[in-house]
């Protein structure tokens, strides 16, 4: 038993590293995939059982896994998917993802994806936390009580919030030169499409993806593909841009500001004085950047 359920783990890490094979992603990062398949297989207990014995930090421990990959291991165990995977084979849906915790219906996950821009669980533990969910009609506090305790319990968070995005110290300046990368190699057709499954009857191989790294840091990039951003035609212009840092995974949205003194610059949602400071210190007086790469979705 315990090598099938291994050998099933495994499996799914050797597709995701065979994906970011295909996608150009650093070989080093391609390389950990494919040994902690290895690794996997060889082991003489399922790591189900390491995981309730000794929760995520026992995967962590395990020779030539780490946390990132132990997070990985976690959510195929777990959740029976790897949100990885998903957005690497483009089957990302929040959705979907919304009305798999409990106390969330398809009505409130649409809600929360379209109304509040939220698209993964991270997003979903701050709004938790932050007052958002509780604006909305129907989330009590029972309700609120349960969402925090199921995210709580799934992405391993040891405080009120989790780690949503603002709580990794990355300077703005080096999101917006991820979000500069993908835009020019976008641009020059250099970067390997995917057909996401959200959005796209016909099947067609529209979306860029990018993987690079900024001081021991993968990242991924790829266009927006959620129905706010097809409603308001900005899927060549809203860049979404995934952190892994170890522990956890962050994401952040760079998009063109439309108003303000920031107009027709690149901006990160949500630390637009940030921005303001950064261009203000590396180009005063410089004018505003307003390329935006168009691609037909």
């Amino acid at each position: 038993m315990s090598r099938q359920e291994n050998d099933e783990v495994a499996a799914r890490l050797d597709e995701i590293a065979a994906i970011l094979t295909a996608q150009s992603a650093n070989p080093f990062r391609v390389r950990a995939y494919r040994q902690a398949a290895d690794t996997l297989r060889r082991l003489a207990v399922p790591v189900s059982q390491i995981l309730l014995a000794e929760g995520i930090d026992g995967l962590d421990r395990i020779r030539g896994v780490g946390p990132s990959l132990a997070r990985t291991i976690r959510d195929i165990v777990v959740h029976g998917y790897s949100p990885i995977l998903q957005r690497l084979r483009g089957e990302s849906d929040p959705v979907r993802l919304f009305t798999s915790v409990p106390g969330i219906g398809p009505r409130l996950a649409g809600r929360l994806h379209d109304e509040m821009g939220l698209d993964t669980l991270p997003q979903l533990e701050a709004a938790a936390y932050d007052g958002r969910l509780e604006q909305i009609a129907g989330v009590g506090p029972k309700r609120l009580t349960g969402i925090r305790d199921t995210l709580a319990r799934r992405l391993g968070s040891t405080s009120a919030g989790g780690g949503s995005a603002g709580d990794i110290d990355i300077p703005v300046g080096e999101l917006l030169d991820v979000d500069r990368e993908y835009r020019d190699r976008a641009r020059a057709g250099e970067l390997h499409r995917i057909a996401p499954h959200r959005f796209n009857p016909r099947h067609d191989e529209w979306l860029p993806i990018l993987h690079t790294e900024r001081h021991g840091r993968h990242y991924t990039a790829l266009f927006s593909n959620t129905a706010r951003a097809h409603r308001l035609g900005m899927t060549g212009d809203w860049v979404v841009l995934y952190c892994d840092d170890g522990p956890r995974e962050h994401q952040w949205t760079v998009i063109t500001a439309a108003f303000g003194p920031l107009h027709g610059r690149r901006i990160v949602r949500g630390r637009e004085r940030e921005c303001a400071t950064f261009y203000e210190a590396t180009t005063p007086g410089m004018p505003a950047d307003k390329t935006a790469v168009q691609v037909a979705s």
